[in-house]
């Protein structure tokens, strides 16, 4: 099974191409449904939590739309949750600020303002008894030809209660290169050719047709045992291994003999080759 983000999320990756056509803002990533909500002339916000839909809120504005979501699996943990709220406070008041610009600008210099937007949805890849991982799709409109999308990660460690870095728990960027970069490389250029209906010139050494560098690309950890971690994947945003009208690829590996003696032997309990 791929490691990307559920349904839902990949839902948004349509809407922002579909709005690249129209130059109309996206509508926020889908969220679960409102137990909550404020309405006025101007502003409309929804926002929930509960031991099921963990937390979400949606916010619309004549300058900004602003939408942000997490699983109730990191709800259940306190620091992780407090992370997650404080980020959220963070961009929301950078996208305020940001909106509030653009639209001086706009009236100052007589030209059309569209509302600047930040959607995003935190989703479970794998929840273990130690760890959990988890993904988001990140979609930004800042009014420019069309929105563009991102990927983050967050590994959390429940025995240490803090984040760690994927990357982290190997010996060496080097180590791990080695171990992925052929199997990698072979994925994406089978990607590639299914996009480009076979028409590609793959295994160059420059522009589109050339690989890239996966520990440059988003890094999440997965399972299929739901033990330990025996699946690395790759989210990679448009433009980094093909034009934006190819939208994102993904790549998902399994935990090899190979990859599984580049990880710190402190972290080795942590997975299992396939």
């Amino acid at each position: 099974m791929p490691l990307m983000p559920p349904r839902p999320a990949r839902a948004l990756l349509l809407t922002l191409a579909l709005a690249a056509c129209n130059r109309q803002p996206a509508p926020p990533a889908p969220t679960p449904t409102a137990s909550a909500s404020s309405t006025s002339s101007h502003a409309t916000a929804q926002a929930t939590q509960s031991t099921t839909t963990g937390h979400a809120v949606k916010e619309s504005t004549d300058a900004y739309e602003f939408s942000y979501a997490w699983p109730a699996a990191a709800d259940a943990l306190p620091a992780l949750r407090a992370q997650l709220a404080a980020d959220e406070a963070k961009t929301r008041a950078t996208l305020i600020h940001d909106a509030a610009q653009g639209q001086q600008e706009a009236a100052k210099d007589k030209y059309p303002f569209h509302p600047y937007a930040h959607w995003q949805e935190w989703q479970v890849v794998t929840d273990l008894p130690d760890w959990l991982s988890l993904s988001s799709l990140v979609g930004t409109d800042s009014g420019g030809a069309h929105p563009n999308y991102a990927y983050a990660a967050i590994l959390w460690d429940r025995r240490a209660n803090q984040q760690r870095q994927a990357l982290d728990l190997f010996t060496a960027r080097a180590a791990l290169a080695g171990a992925i970069h052929a199997d990698f490389c072979k994925a994406l250029d089978a990607q590639r050719a299914r996009k480009r209906g076979g028409q590609a010139s793959l295994g160059g050494d420059s522009g589109f047709d050339a690989c890239i560098d996966p520990l440059a690309q988003t890094l999440i950890l997965g399972s299929r045992n739901h033990k330990t971690f025996d699946r690395i994947g790759f989210l990679i945003a448009p433009y980094e291994a093909g034009p934006y009208a190819e939208g994102s690829y993904e790549v998902t590996l399994p935990v090899t003999p190979a990859v599984l003696a580049a990880v710190k032997p402190e972290w080795r309990g942590a997975f299992a080759a396939r």
